[in-house]
């Protein structure tokens, strides 16, 4: 680990300490290096619309608003390439809970993204995206690399290709 000095006004180290108060950090450090981690994230997917990423699509909405479960489930539809799942879990009698995974450019997960959280009735709405390095499907042999739960040396029958 390294130390860092850094300066920062007093505005926004006041702002950092409420942070560290609101979410119990132990310390200042911890709660920079989460800032920052979050930074660095954001700041990946802003790169390069056409890199490719996996993102975690959560939110939460009325399941009783007029037409939404209608209106969602065509947006999905209409954005069956970046769709891999979902998940829908009945939190209360109004609220429900959605989490789609997707995968495709930044770009356009981000648009579909800020589409669905933006619909009325919507109320929370986050979209986590990972990069997904370049290099296209990788071809694994039997016991390298990793396993689907066997026992490593155990041939399960098969090779395969595996995107990464």
């Amino acid at each position: 680990m390294q130390r860092v000095t850094v300066t920062l006004d007093d505005e926004l180290m006041a702002e950092i300490d409420q942070l560290i108060a609101q979410r119990g950090y132990q310390n200042r450090s911890e709660a920079i290096r989460d800032l920052a981690r979050a930074g660095l994230q954001a700041a990946a997917s802003d790169t390069g619309s056409d890199a490719a990423c996996v993102g975690v699509l959560s939110y939460v909405y009325d399941h009783a608003a007029r037409d939404l479960a209608r209106r969602l489930t065509s947006t999905f539809h209409d954005h069956h390439d970046l769709t891999i799942a979902s998940l829908h879990v009945h939190l209360d009698p109004e609220n429900c809970l959605e989490v789609g995974i997707l995968k495709g450019p930044m770009a356009q997960v981000q648009h579909f993204a800020d589409h669905v959280i933006a619909e009325r009735a919507v109320r929370h709405g986050s979209l986590q995206v990972v990069p997904v390095v370049a290099g296209g499907e990788q071809k694994h042999s039997r016991g390298e690399g990793h396993d689907h739960g066997h026992h490593h040396g155990e041939d399960h029958g098969h090779e395969h290709d595996h995107e990464h």
